[in-house]
């Protein structure tokens, strides 16, 4: 049986970030994938052109629907757009349940368009962080959501540190906008840290990382596999998506879905 994760994000019309990327990557490591868009956005891999935002009635009722029926193992969210739709998340997560829920706070596109407004970040830390089981800021969301400027590995640390003092049961801060010939990312999961180090690879195929690598972790959640081998298998995947990136669109381009990942035998 093919265990079931949610993805609560935004629809890229491109195809390389938001439900699209989600879905793509729950497939790729043999998990079921639901959703319920919170908003529609016109995009391409040169950036985002328009904005529809979902009601908040209508995501609530999305979540409804799959909480109610196809019961998901994992979930994660994505963009989010507004307070309101981050509250109304937020009370769902809670009243459905939902476990094994990663964080992705997504609130700057790769192409520098903004996804969140900015008086819903203060949201996002006091309603999602204290209900996630690991968040996955970038070096901007994760200063945004701590007041940690992180510009190397000891700053990573502190900003992991203060995402769990906030609520988080445990935080991964993505470094791959460092300025080094290596990625840093770094776990803390209020216990200790583990470093992830890479070499980071000359490529503008960058677009749904985010969206990918904690799609990533949520399908491994969802196996039952421990958040420690979860990351490791969704870091993996990640890099050699974009190691293997197709080369599509004139902008930042999207990973290769296709890539094989860590999939458990279907019983």
């Amino acid at each position: 049986m093919f265990p079931i994760a949610l993805t609560i994000a935004g629809s890229d019309s491109g195809g390389g970030a938001g439900i699209q990327a989600d879905l793509k990557t729950f497939h790729a490591f043999g998990v079921f994938g639901t959703s319920a868009i919170t908003a529609l956005t016109a995009q391409n891999t040169r950036g985002v052109s328009a904005v529809h935002v979902v009601p908040a009635a209508d995501v609530r009722a999305q979540i409804r629907a799959v909480a109610g029926d196809l019961r998901p193992a994992a979930c994660k969210t994505g963009m989010l757009a507004t307070t309101e739709l981050v509250a109304t998340v937020a009370a769902a997560l809670r009243e459905e349940e939902l476990g094994n829920y990663v964080l992705d706070p997504v609130m700057v596109a790769t192409s520098g368009d903004r996804l969140l407004d900015a008086n819903a970040e203060d949201a996002v830390a006091e309603l999602l962080l204290p209900l996630c089981t690991v968040a996955t800021p970038n070096l901007d969301e994760a200063a945004i959501l701590t007041g940690v400027r992180a510009r190397g590995e000891k700053e990573m640390r502190a900003a992991a540190q203060a995402l769990v003092a906030r609520g988080a049961r445990a935080a991964l801060v993505k470094g791959g906008h460092l300025e080094h010939d290596v990625v840093l990312d770094v776990l803390f999961d209020g216990r200790e840290h583990r470093v992830w180090r890479r070499p980071k690879l000359d490529t503008s195929s960058t677009h749904g990382t985010g969206c990918t690598l904690s799609a990533a972790i949520a399908a491994g959640l969802a196996h039952g596999r421990p958040l420690l081998q979860a990351v490791e298998d969704a870091l993996d995947f990640v890099h050699r998506a974009i190691a293997e990136a197709p080369g599509l669109g004139s902008g930042h381009g999207p990973l290769n879905h296709f890539v094989a990942a860590a999939r458990a035998p279907v019983l």
